[in-house]
């Protein structure tokens, strides 16, 4: 059949043109807007959810990327032929869809769209006004069809923002992982904890299994209410029983966590140890329904083990340049930015420079007051490369920082808020980028870095 798409851009338009007709309409929260039934449809027309595969679906407020990756990467080092799904993306929409860390090609997504969209045309052609096919639920029937073409055999997937309303939820998951779950996404989600944590307790499956690291109280009083309505058995994970810090090391950090002892995990942030507990801990239970290593055997301890140790997730508090020593990080809120700066703590020299991109429904006044507070200059900056994201005002944003700290500019683009912060810093100095994910995705483009692979 010919491909209907002529390139990825192509294709991309495609899976949002549903949706950009509700452009500029008010949205409603997810329980009264968000609607999985044309996802649905695809996947039962095409029968994408009929091979048998063990299924992961992760949700959370942070740290549900980092775990999705980590999990994938110990699934694959246990034998697996796994899949993984997570949003967003650094560089290319193809990052969202992996086959044991190998992004799909941009040939296979133009031809696996191209074959879906005349059953994705008939069933946006019988829609009500205000009803859209999800981007979210076309990816995953592109991901569901190549994954059935590359044999996966278990799939490890990031939800949204929430998870009952979540098309990539629709999945028959035996397994849900929860990542700390805080105040986010109000308009959409509710502004308690209580709303927030219901709306990500809705991948519970029924008959399943669940496991969440340390929460609130209430969180977790909502977790157990729904794995007890779905007769699934859920556990949290004791903060006794999660990973510790012991040193960082020039590839990441060393940690400790149960039977596996000391090991290295290739990843800067100390956040990550909470979110490879969490993977260690899915991955048992997922392996467990899968033949393979035994659990008990020392060949499992040494795959989690190597697996740990070589896991790349592109743009999480990572080094991208050497004299001046240069790190970035999705940092955008307060607890992001101030875990950004400890976990570099034995790291950091001066002259020690700040660029920061916080959008502008984020608390970027309290954000640029935790940079300012550490470091000798702050550059803002910002780029226009997602519609969704939008930063303050370059005039309000340098009168807020400039309340904290005296040496403050602003710079139009990265690669002048780059030029400006090198010079600053100089060959012995650090520079610090916690950005929006969509200007982290130009500063690994910048720095000609490719994550095809994983």
């Amino acid at each position: 059949m010919d491909a209907r798409f002529a390139s990825e851009g192509d294709a991309i338009e495609y899976i949002f043109y549903s949706m950009r007709k509700l452009r500029g309409v008010e949205r409603e929260s997810d329980d009264r807007s968000r609607d999985t039934t044309p996802t649905i449809r695809l996947l039962n027309r095409r029968n994408l959810l009929g091979t048998p595969r063990e299924y992961a679906v992760i949700t959370g407020s942070k740290g549900k990327g980092s775990t999705t990756a980590i999990m994938a990467k110990i699934m694959a080092k246990l034998g697996h032929t796994v899949g993984m799904i997570t949003s967003p993306h650094m560089v290319s929409w193809r990052e969202r869809i992996r086959v044991n860390g190998r992004a799909i090609p941009a040939s296979d997504l133009i031809r696996i769209l191209s074959d879906l969209a005349p059953d994705i045309d008939d069933i946006v052609s019988g829609m009500r006004e205000k009803q859209y096919f999800s981007p979210q639920g076309i990816f995953l029937a592109v991901a569901l069809q190549w994954f059935d073409e590359m044999g996966v055999n278990a799939a490890v997937l990031e939800v949204g923002r929430g998870g009952r309303f979540d098309d990539i939820a629709v999945v028959p998951n035996k397994l849900s992982l929860f990542t700390p779950i805080m105040l986010e996404h109000v308009k959409q989600l509710g502004d308690t904890l209580e709303q927030i944590a219901w709306h990500k307790a809705g991948i519970i499956k029924p008959q399943s299994y669940a496991y969440s690291v340390p929460q609130a109280s209430s969180v977790l009083d909502v977790l157990q209410a729904e794995a007890d309505a779905q007769d699934a058995e859920f556990a949290w994970i004791a903060p006794m029983d999660m990973g510790e810090y012991v040193r960082s090391t020039e590839r990441g950090i060393v940690m400790r966590l149960g039977r596996y002892g000391e090991l290295e995990l290739s990843m800067l942030g100390r956040y990550q140890i909470d979110n490879a507990t969490l993977a260690v801990q899915g991955a048992g239970n997922m392996h467990s329904r899968l033949p393979g290593i035994p659990h008990g055997a020392p060949e499992y301890v040494q795959a989690v083990r190597d697996a740990l140790a070589n896991v790349t997730w592109p743009g999480r508090l990572q080094q991208l340049e050497r004299q001046p020593n240069v790190y970035i990080d999705g940092a955008t809120t307060v607890v992001a930015a101030r875990s950004f700066l400890q976990s570099l703590t034995d790291r950091l020299t001066h002259p020690l420079i700040a660029i920061v991109a916080t959008p502008v429904d984020r608390d970027y006044n309290s954000v640029y007051q935790v940079f300012a507070q550490a470091c000798d200059a702050l550059i803002l900056t910002e780029n226009h490369i997602s519609a969704n994201v939008i930063f303050p005002d370059p005039t309000l944003a340098l009168e807020t920082a400039r309340r904290y700290h005296a040496d403050v500019q602003f710079a139009p683009t990265l690669t002048d808020a780059l030029t400006h912060a090198r010079a600053k810093a100089g060959a012995t100095g650090t520079v610090l980028i916690g950005a929006a994910l969509p200007v982290v995705g130009e500063a690994l483009q910048l720095a000609g870095l490719s994550f095809e692979q994983i």
